[in-house]
């Protein structure tokens, strides 16, 4: 876990928040695989991570977020033909801590904007709440195009810490 977290947020570097990356004091990243379970994946993950960091009493409106920005790459993000057995996780999850922040960051293939859509009338109830609870939970949060040869975006969400 404790890996050095500026060749790690290498991709995501273009979608953070303006902090510097190089500043980060604890990194740690998942890959999630194409399935709903992922969600439990992503809050155990979660949990595990912010204990290591002596953050458990920041677990709950930190795991929502996760779950609604995981929820959200799965549902949006991944193409109808993604292969559910693909060698790479279309999905990854990064959580960062500066002395004084967290930001969690969600990586999917897709290029879409992460917004409610009108054109989507079965769907736009549901990402639109997911994303009011991200807005509601978080301080600011934000998503960005990957760069380079990555494909898709990075959705983040930041919290300020004590």
């Amino acid at each position: 876990m404790g890996t050095n977290g500026s060749t790690m947020l290498e991709p995501l570097r273009q979608g953070l928040p303006p902090i510097d990356p190089s500043a980060v004091s604890d990194a740690a990243s998942v890959a999630l695989p194409a399935r709903y379970e992922a969600v439990g994946s992503a809050r155990q993950f979660t949990r595990k991570t912010l204990g290591t960091w002596d953050l458990e009493e920041r677990f709950d409106d930190i795991a929502l977020v996760v779950s609604e920005l995981v929820t959200n790459a799965l549902r949006h993000a991944l193409p109808a033909d993604t292969p559910r057995d693909q060698q790479e996780p279309p999905v990854r999850l990064h959580l960062m801590r500066w002395a004084s922040r967290l930001v969690c960051a969600v990586r999917d293939p897709s290029d879409e904007s992460p917004v409610a859509r009108d054109t989507d009338d079965d769907f736009s109830a549901e990402s639109g709440r997911g994303l009011f609870l991200v807005d509601s939970f978080s301080d600011s949060w934000g998503w960005h195009p990957l760069a380079g040869a990555l494909r898709g975006k990075v959705v983040w969400a930041l919290f300020r810490l004590g």
